[in-house]
C-alpha cells in the first residue's frame, strides 16, 4: 500500500524559526523570498504584489509586501505584529514568525520566539553588529532558542566582498561568547536577488557553507528536547462513562520531557503517589512508548486522584516543587507592573494566582548592563523577580526545560496577558 501525498505531508518533522533584525534589515525581504525562491506562494498572490510593488515605483518585485500585511506596516514599511508563515519542501515543514526589529515591539518578538527552534537573526553588512544585534541576540539566548543563524544579508550592496562578511562573524563571535548560546552559524545573503537563500550564489564562490534553506533542511532538532526527565502535565482527564468504556481511566496531555514506555512506574504530583503505566494511546493506536513533544492518553495500572493540573513524572527525576519562584520576565502589558498585586498565572497545565513579591533589577537589552536604580517594569522592559504562588508549581529551569520553565501572568480584570516569565 503507497503512502498517499497527505499522509507524507503530516508525518514530516516540522521546524519552527523566527526571525530577527533591525529595521530595513530586509526580515520581511527574506521571508518573501524563501517563500518565491521555494515555491510556496500562489499566482494570484505574487500578481498582487506585483502590481503592489509598480504603485509603489519599485524597480523589483517587493516580496516584503507578502509578509507585512498590516496597512500600517505596508505604509511606513515596517513590522509591527508578528506574522506568521507556513511553507514545505520535500525535507522538512516550516512555521516562519516574522517578528519586529524595533525596541518598541520586543513582547512581540518575545511571543513570537517563545516556541521557535531557530532564530535567523539578520546583520545589514554595511553596518555590522550593532545595539539591535545586541538586543536580538540577548533574547533569543533568554529564551533559549537552540540555534541561531546569522544571515548576513544585503552582500550585494558590499561587492559580495569576503571580508566585509569575515569582519562581522568575527565581531558577533566575540560577543556571542558572553551568552548561553549553543549553536550558531553564519550565511551570507542577499535577500533582494536571492543569493545563497534557496539557490548557491555565483557571486560568493569563496562561501562553502551551504544556502539558508539547506541549513534549515538539515538542522538537528530531535536533541532539543529534555529526554532525560520525564514531564507529562495533565491536560483532560478521559472518563468515556459509556457501557465498552465503563472502567476507563486516561490522562490526557502533551509530554514536555523524557521518554515514557508501558511498564514505566510513575509518580503523581502532589500526591506523590505511584503506579504503573497500563497503556498509552495516540488516536486509535496503543504505542509502547511516547516522547516530546507527543500528545497522547495514559492509562495507570490503578486509580490515583489525578486532576488537570496535576503532573505524572518519575522517582529518578522529580521536577522542582515550590510556591517561591525567581524568574526572568517580560512585561507585556501597558500598565506598569504593580508590586504586591493579584496576578492570575498559567504554568503548564496548572493554574494558580500569585504576588510578585520583589523586583531585584531589570536589563538593558541593548547593552545587557544591569539596572538597579530604576524598578519599576514597564511594557517590553526584561527583569529578574521573585514571586509567591497560591500551590506549589512543579517546574525545572527554563534553561533545562523550556516547557516546564515557562509561565504566564494574566490581569484577572481585563484577561489579558501581561508577563510572560522563565524560571531561573
Amino acid at each position: 500500500m503507497t503512502e498517499s501525498p497527505v499522509t507524507g505531508y503530516l508525518d514530516m518533522e516540522l521546524l519552527r524559526f523566527t526571525t530577527a533584525g533591525s529595521v530595513d534589515d530586509g526580515k520581511s525581504t527574506l521571508i518573501g523570498r524563501l517563500l518565491y525562491d521555494s515555491k510556496s506562494i500562489f499566482e494570484d498572490q505574487l500578481e498582487a504584489v506585483r502590481l503592489a510593488s509598480i504603485r509603489k515605483g519599485g524597480e523589483h518585485i517587493n516580496l516584503a509586501l507578502l509578509t507585512d500585511g498590516l496597512r500600517a506596516e505596508r505604509e511606513q514599511g515596517i513590522t509591527i505584529d508578528v506574522a506568521y508563515r507556513y511553507f514545505a519542501t520535500p525535507r522538512r515543514k516550516f512555521i516562519i514568525a516574522d517578528t519586529p526589529g524595533h525596541v518598541q515591539y520586543t513582547r512581540n518578538m518575545v511571543t513570537g520566539a517563545s516556541t521557535a527552534n531557530a532564530a535567523i537573526i539578520l546583520i545589514d553588512a554595511r553596518n555590522g553588529v550593532t545595539e539591535q544585534t545586541y538586543r536580538h541576540t540577548y533574547i533569543a539566548s533568554l529564551l533559549q532558542i537552540p540555534h541561531i543563524i546569522i544571515c548576513i544579508n544585503k552582500m550585494d550592496l558590499v561587492g559580495y566582498n569576503q571580508q566585509a562578511y569575515d569582519k562581522i562573524k568575527a565581531s558577533f563571535t566575540l560577543f556571542a561568547a558572553k551568552l548561553d548560546v549553543k549553536d550558531y552559524r553564519f550565511v551570507p545573503i542577499s535577500a533582494l536577488h536571492g543569493d545563497n537563500v534557496v539557490t548557491p550564489s555565483a557571486n560568493m564562490t569563496w562561501f562553502r557553507g551551504g544556502t539558508l534553506l539547506n541549513v534549515l533542511e538539515h538542522i538537528e532538532i530531535g536533541n532539543d528536547y529534555n529526554l532525560s526527565d520525564c514531564r507529562f502535565p495533565v491536560q483532560y482527564v478521559v472518563r468515556p462513562m459509556t457501557d465498552k468504556y465503563h472502567d476507563y481511566r486516561g490522562y490526557a496531555g502533551r509530554i514536555d520531557g523524557g521518554i515514557f514506555c508501558k511498564g514505566d512506574r510513575v509518580m503523581a504530583l502532589p500526591s506523590g503517589l505511584s503506579s504503573t503505566i497500563a497503556s498509552i494511546g495516540l488516536f486509535d493506536q496503543n504505542l509502547e512508548e511516547a516522547f516530546p513533544p507527543m500528545s497522547v492518553t495514559l492509562t495507570l495500572t490503578n486509580d490515583l486522584d489525578i486532576s488537570r493540573g496535576d503532573m505524572i513524572v518519575k522517582a529518578q527525576s522529580l521536577p522542582q516543587t515550590s510556591q517561591d519562584i525567581e524568574l526572568m520576565m517580560c512585561w507585556m502589558n501597558e500598565r506598569p507592573l504593580q508590586i504586591d498585586a493579584k496576578y492570575a498565572l498559567k504554568h503548564t497545565t496548572r493554574d494558580a494566582r500569585c504576588v510578585v513579591t520583589e523586583v531585584m533589577y531589570k536589563v538593558n537589552v541593548n547593552t545587557l548592563e544591569r539596572i538597579e536604580n530604576d524598578k519599576e517594569v514597564r511594557m517590553n522592559d526584561i527583569a529578574r523577580v521573585s514571586m509567591r504562588t497560591t500551590k506549589p508549581l512543579f517546574f525545572d529551569a527554563y534553561r533545562r526545560n523550556r516547557k516546564t520553565g515557562a509561565l504566564i501572568l494574566i490581569d484577572e480584570g481585563t484577561n489579558e496577558t501581561v508577563g510572560v516569565g522563565m524560571i531561573v
